[in-house]
């Protein structure tokens, strides 16, 4: 059985031990924070606003990404074309980008000088306002929509070809093939798919402080921000972090809840023939559905590399060494992050529905509940009788995105070592396969796709972020991100461009290099 609970054994044991690692490194910080502060601060009407427009922005964009999502993963898993592999790699890259540099590029866009806002006063029609609510929910819309349609397209591959082959000797519609295979795929990957998008928007700091448009639109995040920035009101920004955290963890929870096991059975890893997608209408319905979204996700990226690559050649050294810098951190983050994830995961799987599985879990996926600028802060407030701030800047930076990065990475892997183990445990167990054995021969080549996938994913989140580094870091530990950042404030506006035009080459080709290589011999 698929949720069967089992001896705690030695990945148990190493698995509870991440999972208190990760809890540590959690809350450790807040409580820092708290301490130093002495006592929590009162919440006044302009956090309890900011509460509110939290959980209403972050509902609203991850339920459009996710219903956008659907479709775009059905139109991918059920055609082949011509450069689909390159299509999937490129649907992914807004969300592998640097938030600032997407941002810039819905600017260029959808902004007050924007292609779109040009169109429409050619024709006489008056413009549109990126600034506000709907200017932040159609830029986390704009980011998460490709996560969602790649988690969701993993739960669509998973579904072993021989169901689609016996539905279509069944005589099958589409209708009755998305209801008897691909709502119980969907109703066990889309809570999970659903909640991480609720707690990325969230937490949303870049896009809330870009495009918010005043003290209306301001998330919890943002005003933990002022709080540590203007303020310094150390008391009211832990206060700020312990509700964001609470309410990341009762999502959380709410998604754990309603997941089920989809029971789709075992395969043999055929490539699935679709037979119930034949028809004209369908085809030209999914080939618009890929035109437009691919149009949506691409033009704004579009016009930032039409402005900064003719900059390339003429970017200082430091930023080259930033790269360096760059490359070398998300390299390590994604190998931690993965060696934490499987250990975590192969810990939730052998303990199956017990209490202390579903806390394993839970812990896993609530790091991405804490603030980033709360744990950055914290971690160094704890460090700072030993060692100066600056000094660790890289080290921190690194540990703080390789737990951030752990939510996704165990929701990608999390199904795929699921299905593994219920296919495939019993005769595992029955030839004695255990520890690194079963890691080498079970575990690794049945992950080799979902693991390629959030590898590349941990390591362009980790290369375009820009938060605790930007706290502490001096000119030496500077990364690209952050030499970007200074060159707009010194209103180097043309080589900021040519910089995020790097920024963005290098966090596409870890993706690609990851994705490809997990890819390997197994067809998209």
């Amino acid at each position: 059985m698929a949720d069967r609970a089992r001896p705690l054994g030695r990945a148990g044991r190493l698995g509870v031990g991440a999972g208190a690692l990760v809890l540590a490194a959690t809350l450790g910080p807040l409580a820092a924070v708290l301490a130093q502060a002495g006592a929590f601060s009162a919440l006044g009407p302009a956090d309890w606003a900011a509460l509110r427009f939290t959980v209403l922005q972050a509902l609203i964009s991850a339920c459009l990404s996710v219903a956008l999502a659907v479709p775009l993963a059905r139109a991918l898993a059920r055609r082949r074309f011509f450069g689909r592999g390159a299509l999937i790699t490129l649907l992914g890259a807004p969300f592998i980008l640097p938030v600032i540099v997407a941002v810039l590029g819905l600017i260029a866009v959808f902004g007050r000088a924007g292609i779109v806002n040009m169109a429409l006063a050619a024709v006489g029609l008056p413009g549109v306002s990126i600034y506000g609510m709907h200017g932040v929910i159609l830029a986390h819309v704009f980011l998460n929509l490709p996560l969602a349609t790649r988690l969701i397209l993993q739960g669509w591959l998973a579904i072993p070809s021989e169901r689609f082959r016996l539905a279509a000797s069944l005589g099958m519609g589409p209708a009755d093939v998305q209801r008897r295979l691909e709502w119980p795929m969907l109703r066990d990957v889309g809570p999970g798919v659903l909640m991480a998008i609720f707690l990325i928007c969230l937490t949303s700091f870049a896009v809330a402080l870009t495009l918010g448009g005043g003290p209306r639109a301001t998330t919890l995040e943002l005003a933990i921000y002022q709080a540590f920035r203007f303020d310094f009101d150390l008391g009211r920004a832990a206060a700020l972090g312990v509700a964001q955290f609470a309410l990341c963890a009762l999502a959380a929870g709410v998604a754990l809840g309603l997941s089920a096991p989809a029971g789709l059975g075992a395969g043999l890893d055929r490539v699935p023939m679709r037979w119930d997608s034949g028809g004209a209408l369908l085809r030209v319905q999914d080939g618009m559905l890929l035109v437009l979204s691919a149009l949506f996700l691409m033009a704004p990226l579009a016009m930032v590399i039409a402005r900064g690559v003719p900059m390339i050649w003429d970017l200082p050294t430091p930023v080259w060494w930033a790269a360096l810098r760059s490359v070398v951190l998300a390299v390590a983050v994604s190998v931690l992050t993965l060696g934490l994830a499987l250990v975590l995961a192969t810990a939730i799987v052998r303990l199956g529905p017990r209490t202390l599985g579903r806390g394993l879990e839970t812990a896993g996926m609530l790091t991405l509940a804490a603030s980033p600028l709360v744990m950055g802060t914290g971690l160094f407030l704890m460090l700072q009788p030993w060692v100066a701030p600056p000094r660790l800047a890289l080290p921190v930076t690194g540990l703080v995105n390789a737990l951030m990065s752990l939510p996704f990475v165990l929701r990608i892997i999390l199904p795929a070592l699921r299905d593994s183990e219920r296919d495939f445990g019993r005769l595992a167990d029955s030839l004695g396969l255990t520890g690194l054995a079963r890691l080498r021969w079970l575990t690794l080549p049945r992950l080799r796709r979902p693991l390629g996938f959030a590898a590349g994913l941990t390591a362009a989140l980790s290369i375009g972020d820009l938060g605790v580094i930007a706290l502490f870091a001096d000119t030496d530990a500077a990364t690209l991100p952050m030499q970007v950042l200074r060159l707009m404030g010194a209103y180097r506006t043309d080589q900021a461009a040519g910089a995020a035009v790097v920024l963005m080459a290098l966090a596409l080709a870890l993706f690609w290099i990851c994705d490809q290589r997990g890819r390997a011999g197994a067809e998209l």
